[in-house]
């Protein structure tokens, strides 16, 4: 499963313009299981890009909103309501999404600020879709 992993960020740093770095993260374990990036970042960044990502789809708070919007609507399923995420930041911007088939598995893109958001979203669900059965 790592080679299938490694193959989908390398894909992501290939597909979406102007990526600067790009990780799969495992919602089960709340391990990084791959990465690449332009620059080099102290591990402890990368172990907390994992926890983030984590708090981000099953924090909590997040998981009681999930709920109560199912409720509302009638929904039964365990699936998980939020699919994708995006976070900008002082001079960067971060999407986050689910893997089609693994809801366990999160895609990770950093990208310049000034990114263009639609073909940010485009090329990098294109991608996780490529690699949905990984």
């Amino acid at each position: 499963m790592s080679d299938q992993m490694a193959a989908m960020v390398r894909h992501l740093r290939q597909e979406v313009q102007g990526c600067l770095a790009a990780g799969i993260v495992d919602m089960a374990t709340g391990m990084l299981l791959s990465f690449e990036t332009t620059e080099s970042h102290p591990s402890e960044v990368l172990d907390l890009l994992a926890g983030a990502t984590l708090d981000l789809f099953q924090g909590r708070t997040v998981t009681m909103i999930e709920d109560v919007f199912k409720e509302r609507r009638g929904i039964a399923s365990s699936e998980h309501y939020f699919q994708e995420i995006l976070v900008n930041s002082s001079n960067l911007t971060h999407l986050f999404i689910r893997n089609n088939h693994h809801e366990d598995v999160v895609a990770v893109v950093v990208c310049p600020k000034s990114v263009n958001i639609g073909m940010l979203f485009a090329s990098a669900r294109r991608v996780v879709r490529d690699h949905g059965g990984a």
